[in-house]
């Protein structure tokens, strides 16, 4: 019998089964908020008893605060290693200095005893660890925060990677995202404050994502999918690994097993005598065209999850979180990039999509008329895909809404007096309930967007350190046979 995967078509997104997460009991929310405590407390104890001895220098740089929060995040695991995932990979929203601090949280968590992966790989592909493996090393190469990742080699010869999903990490995630979820709703609702309205998206986002990463069903339906779509483009320096299918599971991923190093590993690099950016350029590249011809993309692509390949290739892993953008959005992606490529009428296309999607109140909030709206949205996001790496910041992107909120009251952005304050998060709050009533927020249009634009910022980051003087659409040929190309059926097509 052929299996659905096999007949799918090449342009059809894989199939996708989230697993439901489990409803925490106040027992387990209870222990779990006392554990947080008491390792933010463990953690955070110094520090405070620092300050405490040293209060006439004044309060401690904020600096000091990025080991203990780190460290707390490492300890804490699961959603806690994701989000500091998503700080190590955005220097340009939350700074080098504590993006640097959080390089770890990339490929590092708690361990899982040997005997706990053993038993959860021999229930789920039903056949003892000697049966599926020559070889079984003991000791993890990769601890991420939901998996484990051990080497292993197949009775064939076959060098590979055994991903396994951490024992219990469904009602852990789920605990946390209840415990966390409602607090940054207040402080986003109460304030409006775009960092907090990010946070919230990323959490309402990961809600979604992370029933879909914790079944590696879906991740090695996705990796088999976009090996075949690489396989019809001309981007021949990226290796997407191999997935042995008989070997893998809900809990148990069985794949190629690739020999390199993360891409900001600059040392080993220099040892390979290899040049990572034109590697770098490619998976920019290859970002662009999956999303636009397809609506599909690595929704996690971080330095940790990008590998220097010791034969000079450039190497995608984990593949659990595929952004899928529905045909509103996608065509909302695709008109962003025409105008950015000259296309004037896309931007009052980008504009009325936004204004469709949140109400005629962002129009408001903002004290812009359509024209005016349609320059600052183009203001906001042409430099982001035309000036280099080494001149974008998205931190400024970001904050760019709440700078005009803040103009057309008549404040000033950058002011810490009280009235100043108060006044921005009084019209931040507004204008984030009118959005919330024409049900804008947590659509899907709003987490399309917010995944994207974190791949960006994960671009932005390897790009200062790899194509600092290269624009994302620097190769405007390319991106024009692109946008000429064919796509995804009901997407739309282009005004152009």
């Amino acid at each position: 019998m052929t299996s659905g995967r096999d007949r799918e078509p090449a342009e059809m997104i894989p199939r996708v089964h989230a697993r439901r997460l489990p409803e925490p009991t106040r027992r387990h929310l209870f222990r779990r908020g006392k554990t947080i405590a008491r390792v933010a407390g463990k953690r955070f104890l110094p520090l405070a008893l620092r300050q405490l001895r040293h209060a006439h220098h004044g309060p401690l740089p904020a600096s000091s605060l990025g080991p203990p929060l780190r460290r707390t995040f490492e300890d804490l695991g699961g959603t806690f290693m994701k989000f500091g995932q998503l700080v190590a990979s955005s220097p340009g929203l939350f700074g080098n200095e504590l993006s640097d601090e959080f390089r770890s949280c990339l490929d590092t968590g708690p361990a899982v005893p040997y005997e706990i992966v053993r038993r959860s790989i021999e229930s789920d592909l039903g056949m003892a660890l000697e049966e599926a493996y020559a070889e079984f090393e003991i000791e993890p190469i990769g601890r991420a925060s939901i998996a484990v990742v051990h080497r292993a080699r197949l009775h064939d010869g076959r060098v590979v990677a055994v991903k396994v999903l951490r024992p219990g990490i469904e009602r852990v995630v789920a605990t946390d995202l209840d415990l966390l979820q409602p607090l940054l709703d207040i402080l986003a609702k109460q304030t409006g404050d775009q960092m907090a309205g990010s946070l919230l998206q990323m959490f309402d986002g990961f809600r979604e994502q992370i029933g879909e990463e914790l079944d590696l069903r879906n991740e090695a339906r996705a990796m088999t999918h976009f090996r075949r779509l690489l396989k019809d483009v001309d981007l021949p320096d990226i290796v997407v690994p191999e997935v042995v299918e008989e070997l893998s599971g809900p809990n148990v991923l069985t794949m190629e097993f690739l020999v390199g190093v993360p891409i900001d590993d600059l040392a080993t690099a220099a040892d390979y005598g290899i040049d990572p950016a034109p590697l770098v350029n490619q998976v920019v590249r290859a970002f662009f065209l999956m999303t636009i011809r397809w609506g599909a993309f690595h929704g996690d692509v971080h330095a940790g999850n990008l590998f220097l390949l010791a034969d000079g290739r450039i190497g995608i892993l984990d593949w659990g979180i595929v952004g899928r953008l529905d045909p509103d959005t996608h065509h909302f992606f695709i008109r962003m990039i025409e105008g950015a490529l000259g296309d004037e009428s896309a931007w009052d296309d980008v504009a009325a999509h936004i204004v469709r999607t949140y109400g005629p109140a962002i129009k408001e909030g903002l004290g812009l008329d359509d024209q005016e709206l349609s320059a600052f949205i183009r203001a906001m996001i042409e430099p982001v895909l035309l000036r280099p790496f080494g001149e974008v910041s998205l931190g400024e992107l970001l904050m760019a809404p709440q700078t005009q909120i803040a103009k057309a009251r008549g404040l000033e952005a950058q002011s810490r007096s009280v009235r100043s304050v108060v006044g921005r998060l009084r019209a931040q709050r507004k204008l984030r309930k009118m959005a919330e009533a024409h049900g804008g927020v947590a659509s899907d249009f709003d987490r399309g967007t917010f995944l994207l634009g974190k791949q960006l910022m994960y671009f932005e980051r390897y790009g200062k350190i790899f194509l600092a003087d290269t624009p994302l659409l620097a190769d405007r040929e390319f991106f024009t046979t692109l946008l000429e190309g064919p796509r995804r059926p009901g997407s739309g097509t282009s005004a152009a």
